[in-house]
């Protein structure tokens, strides 16, 4: 088991942890509001720009799985840091305006980011052995105030600041460099050779064993099936609202209301789900929650009504990212076995992320109502508590 790091060491690494955290969504999330901009000065076709968005996810689905691998060859640290290196070149990269540099930063930005995401759960299991709960709070609090910041901030960045989307997605490099500065403090930290046995120890689990763990697979499925209906949610929601008669405006910010909303569940679920020997009771409560908050938009209703079921939604998909999250360390003995079942289920889970959007609308487009979709919708509640009752146990892979 590993071992508390001392406590210098911790502060050190909070803040490095909460650094990672405010880098993980900005050069993703500042990205949509201007992404109408963007295509009309670059001259891209609406399919073309709407590669823009689904190349990170793909980014993550296809690097999460090598991630552990990197982190087995530089240290978790290091590959941490390479992560911060790759987005901090590809923001710089994407700001150039050409079509051809627009894609590749934008891969780098997806291909660093994922190892970020992969490894900084190991990287938390390691240094916070007793407190993984609490820690991924503290990371994935960071993450949603600063994904729904930057959501906010592109636009007036880009015309009330007069930067223009160049210099507007530019600006969020200013957060990669700190946490390049932050973290070449980090590298400096010796290992002890306590820590290196513990690490040599750890080499010897084979990260294949995983795929033919079921515990594996119900993490990977509760973080794949929160995915779907989050990026379903984040993608469809504003239509939905409309075909319920509210406009436009107020439609396209229940979006950034739900994501606010959410925050006190992001921080309080890994902090409950710490306090228990299993967690299937806070996947009941975030799975029922979500479940009802769904049905209630298919019964529909007045407005006011319409709206507190939004509320509702937005609060329990705030603590079933992070929940999942913290599963990851929390079904692992240690910072390998972390690291090899966040790579599984970040993996899968974005796959499921990418393909959620893409299904719902067609569900629309063969039925032409909401309410097939939200039927689907409500369905998907129902099969991610069933995989949540399954990793919530108290074993390990």
């Amino acid at each position: 088991m590993a071992k508390e790091a001392s406590s210098s060491e911790r502060l050190l690494y909070l803040v490095a942890i909460i650094v990672i955290g405010f880098n993980l969504r900005p050069a993703i999330t500042s990205v949509g509001p201007l992404l109408g901009t963007i295509r009309d000065q670059i001259g891209l076709e609406n399919w073309s720009a709407g590669t823009i968005t689904s190349l990170p996810l793909i980014a993550f689905a296809v690097v999460s799985p090598l991630a552990p691998k990197f982190g087995r060859r530089l240290g978790n640290e290091g590959a941490v840091f390479l992560g911060l290196i790759l987005l901090f070149v590809g923001i710089g990269i994407r700001s150039i305006p050409y079509t051809s540099t627009l894609f590749i930063g934008t891969a780098i930005i997806g291909v660093g980011i994922a190892v970020m995401n992969v490894l900084l759960p190991a990287v938390i299991k390691e240094k916070f052995p007793h407190r993984v709960g609490r820690m991924t709070s503290v990371y994935s609090t960071s993450m949603a105030i600063f994904a729904s910041t930057a959501s906010g901030l592109s636009v007036p960045l880009a015309q009330g600041a007069g930067l223009g989307w160049e210099l507007a997605l530019l600006s969020w490099a200013v957060l990669a460099i700190i946490g390049i500065i932050v973290w070449a403090f980090v590298l400096r930290q010796k290992q002890t050779p306590e820590e290196d046995q513990v690490e040599l120890s750890s080499r010897s689990f084979n990260d294949g064993n995983l795929w033919k763990s079921p515990l594996a697979w119900q993490v990977t499925l509760f973080m794949g099936l929160q995915s779907f209906i989050f990026y379903v949610i984040v993608s469809w929601l504003p239509e939905i609202m409309q075909s319920y008669g509210f406009s436009v405006s107020a439609a396209g910010w229940l979006v950034a209301y739900i994501q606010f909303v959410g925050l006190p569940a992001t921080f309080l679920a890994p902090v409950l789900a710490e306090k228990f020997s299993n967690q299937q009771g806070i996947v009941l409560g975030i799975g029922g929650g979500a479940a009802i908050g769904f049905i209630g938009l298919l019964i529909g209703g007045p407005l006011p009504l319409i709206f507190v079921w939004v509320t509702l939604i937005g609060v329990v998909f705030g603590g079933a990212i992070s929940l999942s999250l913290a599963m990851l360390g929390m079904r692992a003995r240690n910072g390998q076995q972390a690291g090899a079942l966040s790579g599984m289920a970040q993996s899968i889970g974005y796959i499921f992320a990418a393909i959620g959007p893409l299904l719902i609308g067609l569900l629309f487009d063969i039925t032409h109502t909401w309410n097939s979709a939200l039927i689907a919708i409500i369905i998907v509640c129902l099969l991610m508590i069933l995989a949540g009752l399954g990793a919530g146990r108290n074993r390990y892979v």
